[in-house]
């Protein structure tokens, strides 16, 4: 019943994460029937999105291409910034909600992707070497693991560990547990034990 372009783009909106085929038809829909100006912005930002950013030089955070070969990141180029934390997470994403925290004074660096033998990601496919550059580099004195509380996060968090403890850099795993509103009755046994292991003296 549609043209086979708005099937097409359906179809492409539709591999996006947490979109649907009926969520994906909407927005399809929406494009078409709104101002003509609205599509036509649209279509060129996603153009020049893959045009003008990169990856940070420094962390793998998102960062626009300049006139020179390295490209840097807006907190990697902060020199208020404490280089010698280190922050490690496995995607942009985690990256970005730490940030919303306004805790985290330092800086990051991100793997990009877990351990996970399942999904054919082995240890020598991890930038390990990158990350040893880059605390030899910045002189870290504290590395914070911030892989998700999940096997391959957890899996990930270990491997790290083992590797960089030779360089004698303070090692630090983010606390898992109860969320802040949560109900105690619907927390999971891992989670629950993070909770009481991570316990803190009021």
């Amino acid at each position: 019943m549609l043209p086979d372009r708005v099937r097409t783009l359906i179809q492409l909106l539709s591999r996006l994460p947490g979109v649907g085929e009926k969520t994906a038809q909407r927005y399809v829909l929406f494009v078409l029937t709104t101002d003509s100006d609205y599509g036509a912005q649209m279509g060129q930002e996603l153009i020049a999105l893959r045009e003008t950013i990169g990856q940070c030089s420094w962390c793998g955070n998102l960062a626009e291409r300049g006139s020179s070969e390295k490209m840097l990141c807006s907190i990697c180029s902060d020199h208020k910034r404490d280089a010698r934390l280190l922050c490690v997470v496995a995607r942009v994403q985690d990256l970005l909600a730490i940030e919303r925290t306004g805790a985290m004074r330092g800086r990051y660096f991100v793997l990009g992707k877990l351990l996970s033998p399942l999904e054919g990601v082995h240890p020598e496919e991890l930038p390990v070497d990158r990350l040893k550059q880059r605390i030899g580099q910045d002189n870290v004195t504290e590395i914070i693991l911030a892989t998700p509380p999940s096997v391959d996060g957890e899996a990930t968090a270990l491997f790290l560990r083992r590797e960089l403890e030779p360089l004698g850099v303070a090692t630090s795993r983010i606390a898992s547990g109860v969320p802040h509103g949560g109900e105690l009755e619907y927390a999971d046994p891992i989670t629950m034990g993070r909770a009481l292991a991570g316990r803190q003296r009021l």
